[in-house]
Formats: structure tokens, C-alpha cells, sequence
């Protein structure tokens, strides 16, 4: 299909085909990959068994984000730990999916906000974990089953072992919609024909498809959700025999962007975990509502009208920020849960308490409302390491930007400019997020985790300027640099030669060099910190009112 003679009727579709291009050509430069397709019509589309339910309109709308490509035999698609935003179906040959070998590399977990999500039982108040706690890592699992799709996390494979998926089997997508790191990799086993699905048309597919939705949903319970639970900070501790009787008795929600979920006064009779995505909860005041809070991945909600006797329905509204995917428990269930696992009642009840303080402040304090509202625009609720400058400090000497730049061979990797809050300056620095957007879809994984944690980094050394990254990021944190070099005739892929070579830059918080941010280091009026959460971002704003 790759290879295909188009006939444009006019210049609007030789602008469609050129758009099309332009949105999957990155992926040509994967040097496993032998050809992609042009943009398929309805017709061709329907030729494959998953999209022959759907009407040729429909099919249109989501034609941009669908490909077929072809791989050639032993060509990696991708690896243990990598983001993706592919769902991936074999139309021929084969996908060997596998772990490495025991002692090789752990298997990845997505990173939680510790400080929200994780309290020491018995400890005054409820003490958060140090925001960058790695969360414990699910035991490994062993046993022969049968594998049909390829999921996100624990694909009940031992160390070492190893599956082939074939033509009909459809693989990637719980990692693609949910945002957590691939556990296993991925080879073609032969030159192999895989229809390619990005994200947003695999939302929309499954969103019109209750067939598909459930089919999806069927596997994540058989494959990923005793995984997913067993890392959610809440259930970390208990026993598997528990998780597998658990996991059957669950709803699987997903939620489009300022969806609600359910709204104040709503009889609840579930307890929710959140796996991916954010949650905003509201309260009515005056004329409008006010956000009290918010909540992340890993987090609870619904325990306070659960544990509270005598609450007749939801103390707040809850509406998903972005796209959510959300574990509905069952009351019954819960109960159960409290009743064979006390320390897990003991955790819901501070859990409960914090949100109700939370609530009670919010509606008090309509800055703090605000702030909320705010954060969940811009994004500082993704953030591990947000760069702030005390504008009231700061000189504008840039001596931050030059130490930056002298630290990166001449390319400052941030710019001292951003949006204000206060008399604080966010600057247009990487956040490191918890969910980084700016890993999905890079060809050659320049841009990827490194191995000290939460760091986002990129390897100039593999990177080809295409800026699928930059484009990606919200915050406008990454920059292309010019190298004053040109491509060479001998270029793979062929499409680079003899343009001019760009890189990709973002910071890395200095953690190869062996001291710590130079842009926090060298600042001589001690205006730029860096902070690792929203609350930190508070007590800075509080302190510098003092």
C-alpha cells in the first residue's frame, strides 16, 4: 500500500495526502520500517476485520490517524518501558513479545505522586512519602496462557519467556490510552503488515463501539488490571489471591475532557481509583463552583461518602480534566476489602481527611480555588522539578541562562521566560512530568527516561531534528537548535539528506555532571529554585509573602 499511485482530484486532496504524510513521516525514519501507507479511504479501511462495523463517515474523520505499515523481520517496535500513543493489529506475519532476562532490565512502572497518593500509616497526620518514591513493583508472574492482546502492564510472561502474536491479534493499546510504560518488547518475528492506530482515533473507535469497548475491556481485566493494582499505592500490600478475586468484580470508566463523573448530591455506591489522567472536584459557591482539589493517577476517591455514616449522597462534583480512565469498586467489594485489610481503612481514613480539610480550605480561601484551577491549566500538576524564579529577587542578570549554557556546550537548555503566578516566574523549563507527552512518537527514542528516575532526557547523539517532541510538549519547554551542519549523502533515512540538522533540547537538571542544577547553582541572588510538586509551589509562594 506504501507504494500505491495516488490520484488527487484537486489541490484540497493533494493537501490531505501531503498533511497525511507530514503526520506519520517520522515514523519513516525507524530504519525497521519498509514502507507506510497513503491515507486509506473508508473502502480500504473496511478491507480490515476491526473497522468493518463503522460507517464510512465515521471512517473518514479518523483516516488521519490510522497507517499501515510494513516491518521487516527482526526490526524492534518498541521496548520495555517505552510511552507510546500506537495500538498496533497483525494483518500478516508475526510480533514476538518478550522480557529480558532475569537480571535485566526491571519491570517499568508509571511514575505516582507520592506526596498525594502515599500516607505512613500511623504516622501524626498521615505523613506523605518524599514526592520521587519509587512505588514497589509487582512480583512477577509465571504460567502458561493463552495471549491474544498485548497489554500495558503484566503480560504474564516470566523473565526470559516469550509470546507471538499473529494476523487478527491486536496489541499496544492499554499503554497507548492509559499512559504507562510498555512492559515488554516487541520484534517482528518476519517482514510483517500491521495496521498502525494513533491515540485519538483509538479513543474514537472504542467510544462508538460498545462491542470494542468491551472486547478491549476483556482483556485489560484478563491481562493488566491485577498489575495495575497491585502498584496503586493503596493496594500495594495485599495478597494476590485477594487482587485476582478483586479485579473480577470491577468496572473499567473511561472519561472524555470536562466530563463529569458524578455530581454533589449523587447517591455513590462505589469507591473509584484513578489509573490514569486527572480529576477536578468542585463545590458550588455563590453563583458558580469553585475547585477544591484535584487528583492524579493512583489516587482514591469517593472514600469520604463511603466511610462517613449517615452522607446521603457525593460531597462534591467530579469531572475529568483531560482523558481519564478510572477502576469503579463496587461498595459491597469494599466493604469486604475493609473488613480483611485494616491498615487499608486506616489509610482511607486519612485519605478521607485530607480531602475533607482540602474542601473546607478551598471554599474558605477562593485563591486557593483559583490556584487549583490554575495548575490544572498550565500543568503544574504534572511537574516533579518546576523551575521558579522570584521575580522580586531577580535582577535579570541571565546568569542562570549562561550557566546552563556553558554546563550544555553552548545551548542554554531553557528559557528564562514563562507564565507568572504571583511574583513567581514558571519558566519554559522542563517540568519532567509524571505522564510525559513529549516520549510518545519519537522515532529513534532520543528522548526517553533516564535511568536516575523522573529525569526526561535526550540523546543528541540519536536524535534527527524531526521535533515530533518539541511539537508534542505543551509547555513549550523543548527547543530546536540549529547545528550548522547538513545532513549527509549517505543519511539513513534517505529523506534527511542534505538538509540542515537540528536537535532537540530540554533540560536534563544537570544529572550527568555531578552537582546539581546549574541554572539553581549559579543564580547570585538565590532566586531560582526548583520545586518538586504543586505543594512545594505553595510553601514557596507562602514564604516569599513573609
Amino acid at each position: 500500500m506504501g507504494d500505491r499511485p495516488s490520484a488527487p482530484s484537486d489541490r484540497t486532496e493533494l493537501r490531505r495526502i501531503e498533511q497525511y504524510r507530514d503526520r506519520w513521516s517520522s515514523l519513516g525514519t525507524h530504519t525497521g520500517i519498509l514502507s507506510i501507507s497513503d491515507r486509506l479511504s473508508a473502502g480500504e479501511l473496511k478491507e480490515f476485520q476491526i473497522f468493518q462495523e463503522y460507517d464510512d463517515k465515521f471512517l473518514e474523520r479518523i483516516s488521519p490517524d490510522i497507517s499501515v505499515c510494513v516491518w521487516k523481520k527482526g526490526s524492534v517496535l518498541f521496548k520495555e518501558g517505552d510511552y507510546l500513543d500506537l495500538a498496533f493489529f497483525v494483518i500478516d506475519g508475526g510480533v514476538q513479545v518478550f522480557l529480558e532476562q532475569a537480571g535485566g532490565v526491571s519491570q517499568p512502572v508509571p511514575i505516582f505522586d507520592t506526596g498525594r497518593t502515599v500516607v505512613v500509616p500511623g504516622a501524626e497526620g498521615g505523613t506523605p512519602l518524599p514526592t520521587g518514591t519509587p512505588m514497589p513493583r509487582p512480583p512477577e508472574r509465571t504460567g502458561e496462557r493463552e495471549i491474544t492482546f498485548l497489554a500495558a502492564m503484566d503480560f504474564d510472561l516470566a523473565r526470559g519467556a516469550h509470546a507471538v502474536l499473529g494476523p487478527g491479534e491486536f496489541f499496544g493499546e492499554i499503554g497507548a490510552l492509559s499512559g504507562w510504560p510498555q512492559s515488554v518488547t516487541a520484534r517482528a518475528v518476519n517482514a510483517c503488515r500491521l495496521v498502525q492506530i494513533r491515540v485519538p482515533a483509538l479513543r474514537l473507535l472504542r467510544r462508538k463501539s460498545k462491542g470494542l469497548k468491551e472486547r478491549l475491556d476483556k482483556i485489560y481485566r484478563e491481562r493488566s488490571l491485577f498489575s495495575q493494582l497491585k502498584t496503586t499505592p493503596l493496594l500495594h500490600d495485599c495478597p494476590d489471591v485477594f487482587l485476582e478475586a478483586l479485579k473480577e468484580t470491577v468496572a473499567l470508566e473511561s472519561y472524555e475532557p470536562n466530563e463529569t463523573i458524578f455530581r454533589e448530591g449523587d447517591s455513590l455506591d462505589a469507591l473509584y481509583l484513578v489509573r490514569s489522567g486527572f480529576v477536578k472536584l468542585e463545590q458550588p459557591l455563590g453563583e458558580g463552583n469553585v475547585v477544591v482539589s484535584y487528583l492524579s493517577k493512583g489516587m482514591i476517591l469517593g472514600e469520604v461518602e463511603l466511610l462517613l455514616d449517615g452522607l446521603d449522597g457525593a460531597m462534591v462534583t467530579a469531572r475529568s480534566v483531560e482523558y481519564s480512565e478510572l477502576v469503579r469498586i463496587p461498595r459491597a467489594t469494599f466493604k469486604q476489602l475493609l473488613q480483611k485489610f485494616p491498615q487499608i481503612k486506616e489509610q482511607l481514613w486519612q485519605s478521607a481527611t485530607v480531602r475533607i480539610k482540602e474542601a473546607g480550605y478551598g471554599r474558605r480561601n477562593i485563591a486557593q480555588s483559583e490556584f487549583n484551577q490554575v495548575a490544572l491549566e498550565r500543568g503544574l500538576v504534572q511537574g516533579n522539578h518546576i523551575l521558579c524564579i522570584d521575580l522580586d529577587l531577580c535582577t535579570r542578570c541571565d546568569d542562570c541562562v549562561r550557566a546552563c549554557a556553558a554546563t550544555h556546550e553552548g545551548r542554554p537548555r531553557f528559557v528564562r521566560e514563562g507564565n507568572k503566578y504571583g511574583n513567581l516566574l514558571i519558566a519554559r523549563s522542563c517540568y519532567h512530568c509524571r505522564d510525559p507527552v513529549c516520549l510518545v512518537g519519537c522515532p529513534t527514542g532520543a528522548i526517553h527516561r533516564a535511568g536516575v528516575g523522573d529525569v526526561v532526557e535526550i540523546d543528541d547523539s540519536i536524535c534527527i531534528g524531526c521535533a515530533t517532541c518539541s511539537n508534542s510538549c505543551p509547555y513549550g519547554a523543548i527547543v530546536m537548535h540549529e547545528t550548522g551542519e547538513i545532513w549527509p549523502d549517505d543519511t539513513l533515512p534517505a529523506g534527511l539528506r542534505g538538509q540542515e540538522r537540528m536537535v532537540a533540547s530540554k533540560c536534563n537538571l544537570c544529572h550527568d555532571t555531578g552537582h546539581g542544577p546549574a541554572c539553581v547553582s549559579n543564580c547570585p541572588q538565590g532566586c531560582a529554585v526548583r520545586v518538586g510538586s504543586l505543594a512545594d509551589f505553595q510553601r514557596l509562594l507562602a514564604e516569599q509573602k513573609d
